[in-house]
């Protein structure tokens, strides 16, 4: 990695765009966490200024423990939650899935107690990456 830090990790999927949406929220399920919000990127541009879009889906994930840890240790965290994972279908057919890398994001607090929540959370959401 260079100067700047990643933000996410993110991984190619071979299989089609709605079974990769299934497939993650599961995975997300098997790490505790649930999807609370789901937006439709492509609808909404759709409806809202009549553009096409690719596929393309923001998951707000929730870990309620590690929610309610992050809170405690910083009163303002919930600007940074949930976390966000996104699929997408990339030109020529990809699937790509990505997940917010919450150590990145929570860097600027400087709050090392919600540093170790956030690295717990970083290596969950890569698990579920990784077992796509």
């Amino acid at each position: 990695m260079g100067p700047a830090m990643e933000y996410y990790s993110s991984k190619i999927v071979k299989i089609p765009f709605e079974e990769a949406l299934i497939k993650v929220v599961e995975e997300l399920k098997h790490e505790g966490f649930g999807v609370l919000t789901e937006i439709d990127v492509q609808a909404t541009l759709k409806k809202k200024l009549g553009v096409d879009f690719r596929k393309y889906k923001i998951l707000g994930a929730c870990n309620p423990s590690f929610a309610y840890q992050a809170l405690q240790a910083e009163e303002m965290i919930g600007l940074m939650l949930p976390c966000n994972v996104i699929v997408q279908e990339k030109v020529g057919g990809e699937v790509s899935v990505a997940a917010i890398d919450p150590v990145a994001s929570m860097e600027k607090t400087n709050n090392e107690q919600l540093r170790g929540v956030a690295v717990q959370i970083r290596n969950k959401l890569r698990k579920v990456i990784s077992s796509l």
